[in-house]
C-alpha cells in the first residue's frame, strides 16, 4: 500500500480532488447551520488534531490565517462562527505532508 500524497497516481489523486469538489455540495445545508463549525483544509493528513505541529503551533494549517484548534476555539466556545473551507489542493501552502503511519 503506498503511504504519502506525493506517491499518489494521476487517477489516485484525482478521485481525491472529485470528492473534495464533491463536499461542498454536500455541506451546503450545514453551512445554513448556525451552531454548527467547520474546518475543511485542503492537507491529505488524517487525524491533524492530534498532534501539536498540525493543531496548534505557528506553523500549523491555517485557513484566512487561523490554525485548527484556534478554530475550533472559536466555534466551541461560541466566540465567532466558523465555516472555514480552503481551496482544492495543492494550493495550501500551510499544510503538512506528513506520513502520519
Amino acid at each position: 500500500m503506498q503511504k504519502g500524497i506525493h506517491r499518489c497516481s494521476p487517477k489516485q489523486l484525482e478521485t481525491l480532488e472529485d470528492f473534495r469538489n464533491f463536499l461542498p455540495e454536500k455541506l451546503s445545508e450545514f453551512l445554513q447551520n448556525k451552531e454548527g463549525g467547520m474546518f475543511i483544509n485542503s492537507c491529505f493528513a488524517h487525524c491533524q488534531t492530534w498532534l501539536a505541529d498540525t493543531w496548534h503551533s505557528q506553523s500549523s494549517p491555517k485557513i484566512q490565517n487561523k490554525i485548527i484548534a484556534e478554530s475550533v476555539g472559536d466555534w466551541y466556545f461560541s466566540r465567532n462562527a466558523v465555516k472555514l473551507m480552503y481551496c482544492p489542493c495543492p494550493c495550501d501552502p500551510t499544510c503538512y505532508h506528513m506520513d502520519f503511519s
